[in-house]
């Protein structure tokens, strides 16, 4: 062989080798659906939010490895100093953080300044947004909402205008004033709503950033393609980080500090595939091409035997186990200014009595599904594990409320339209489970057939008259839970119910100031008299996850609320 030859055949060796070596160092996600949003302000779906979290950072972190959720230090140096009875914050932060390269700073590095979380505040309440976030600061931070009338749609006032509550006294230091306590606070600097962001980066891109990632976080965004799959790639210039170096009992019975004190991020690049069909991803998982997979219902019986554990034929391939309760849950809900629907109490409580929550958690669980017992969910204190909804799955009644709406064995009643929230096969079953339910008492359902990005924004416009709602909490709260069915945060906020009623308004504003405490918890079991009796919601259940994932991920800890996890994970390399 000549000597050419020679070197050409090295060079491809060596492509080969470090391609594989690569490969092996990529962590590779399955997503259920469309990525709606890269944008922080309107990041609010577990799928958005599994890349964002990624790419973006915040003031503040939950810690990784300790239960309770314990918030510390992210971008911020310390906790914040609180004065002022709990309205004004001071929030250190930390030096010579660096942005993602980006064309907006024109080849130049750039760092985190204070004045950057007042832009994405402001980003927050500025009406073109359309932020999903606005409501956590709606009436909270001095000068805000008068901020948000003043600018309106101008985008050189939204430049120019300055807020009362919002200072950047230096580069590193940023005071916030409230205009009344709000213990919520700390929970929403850490939500990605908060990430700051460069104004260089909303004038190049005109507000509009769905999709980019323009933050400082472990992972920079690659490439995009919206129906298909999105790459990260490991952020060379990522600060020095360290793996956690203390945890809960769970941390240390699962080996989870071994790697304490190592630089993070330990991953090259992340995958994501989407997936629609939940079959699809399991094939993908047993051929090793997804590292980690939630039990999909049909596959239950294959995966883990009658007495809960992992069946030989998967230990057998080396594939592990974990068992999560979650905070994430799900109930049906009714457009309240819907005409129908919302003005109907009996024909909400007919559909009510009306549906085997219990048979669908059967068919669509697996039974791992928690039968919902109160619109709060374990987890949260207040929660009272001996609560009693006042419906269940009664035919007999659920055709005496129909008579009493006016619509004896439906005779007379329009057919209602139930919105799917996704394309999967799962979606399409769950919606005619629901459709066969109410055709047994006599009420008509046309099913309406949504991708998610498309549902989420039927929701904000408040273009659904009836459909399945669920919610995974932003923070472990039961304002987080309340703030779902006040007037205020009508869509585009959370509440796409469009309930509205003035005495759970007045008892929320009493209840967002006050500590856990007694005095909370009983304003929250009236709040959710008011609920269950209005009937905005139907309650289904509580979810829990069964984790499946391949032996070469390390550290690997479901969280409802802890999305920036994938620094934390370590790929055995062969």
């Amino acid at each position: 062989m000549n000597f050419a030859k020679l070197l050409i055949l090295i060079s491809a060796l060596l492509i080969f080798s470090c391609k594989k070596k690569d490969d092996s160092n990529t962590l590779n996600v399955s997503i259920s659906g469309e990525i709606s949003t890269l944008d922080p302000a309107n990041s609010y779906d577990t799928i958005s939010a599994s890349i964002v979290y990624q790419g973006y950072e915040q003031l503040f972190e939950y810690h990784y490895l300790k239960r309770p959720y314990t918030l510390q230090p992210l971008l911020a140096e310390s906790l914040p100093l609180v004065e002022n009875n709990g309205k004004k914050y001071t929030i250190k932060i930390k030096k010579g953080i660096k942005y993602h390269d980006d064309p907006a700073f024109k080849g130049n590095p750039r760092f985190v300044k204070a004045e950057d979380f007042i832009n994405q505040i402001k980003r927050l309440a500025f009406l073109p947004t359309n932020s999903n976030g606005w409501w956590l600061f709606d009436q909270k931070i001095k000068g805000l909402n008068k901020f948000r009338e003043t600018v309106g749609r101008d985008f050189l006032k939204f430049k120019g205008t300055n807020i009362e509550g919002l200072k950047a006294i230096d580069d590193q230091t940023l005071v916030i004033e409230l205009n009344e306590a709000y213990p919520q606070m700390l929970y929403t600097l850490a939500m990605s709503f908060t990430s700051p962001m460069p104004i260089e980066a909303i004038e190049m891109y005109e507000n509009n950033l769905n999709d980019k990632i323009i933050g400082t976080g472990p992972f920079k965004l690659d490439s995009w393609v919206s129906s298909t799959k999105l790459r990260l790639v490991k952020n060379d210039q990522y600060r020095k980080s360290f793996y956690p170096g203390q945890g809960d009992r769970i941390a240390n019975s699962r080996n989870l500090l071994k790697d304490s004190g190592k630089v993070i991020p330990f991953i090259d690049k992340v995958e994501y595939n989407v997936y629609k069909e939940a079959q699809t991803r399991w094939l993908n998982f047993k051929a090793k091409k997804i590292d980690f997979l939630i039990i999909p219902k049909d596959n239950y019986s294959s995966a883990v035997d009658p007495n809960g554990n992992l069946t030989k034929e998967l230990q057998e391939e080396k594939i592990k186990l974990q068992i999560f309760p979650t905070l994430t849950y799900w109930w049906l809900s009714f457009n309240m200014q819907d005409p129908l629907l919302g003005k109907n109490l009996n024909l909400r409580k007919a559909i009510a009595h009306a549906i085997d929550v219990e048979r669908y958690i059967k068919v669509f669980t697996n039974n791992i599904g928690q039968k919902s017992n109160s619109i709060y969910p374990p987890g949260i204190p207040g929660y009272d594990p001996s609560s009693q909804l006042p419906y269940e799955y009664n035919m007999e009644k659920a055709k005496e409320f129909l008579k009493k709406a006016g619509y004896p064995n439906g005779k007379g009643l329009p057919t209602l339209t139930y919105d799917v929230r996704g394309v999967s096969a799962t979606n399409r079953q769950q919606a005619d489970f629901v459709k066969s339910e109410l055709g047994k008492v006599g009420i008509k359902v046309q099913v309406a057939l949504n991708n998610f990005p498309a549902f989420l924004e039927k929701a904000r416009q408040g273009k659904l008259q009836f459909w399945q709602d669920g919610w995974a909490l932003d923070y472990p709260d039961s304002e987080n839970v309340l703030q779902l069915l006040i007037s205020k945060n009508h869509a585009p906020g959370p509440n796409s119910t469009f309930y509205s009623n003035a005495k759970f308004d007045k008892l929320f504003n009493k209840m967002k100031v006050l500590p856990n405490g007694e005095e909370k918890i009983e304003i929250m079991k009236e709040m959710e008299r008011i609920i269950v009796h209005d009937l905005p919601w139907v309650m289904q259940y509580y979810s829990r996850n069964y984790i499946l994932y391949h032996e070469r991920l390390n550290n690997y800890r479901h969280s409802d609320l802890i999305y920036n996890n994938f620094k934390y994970l370590r790929l055995n390399q062969k």
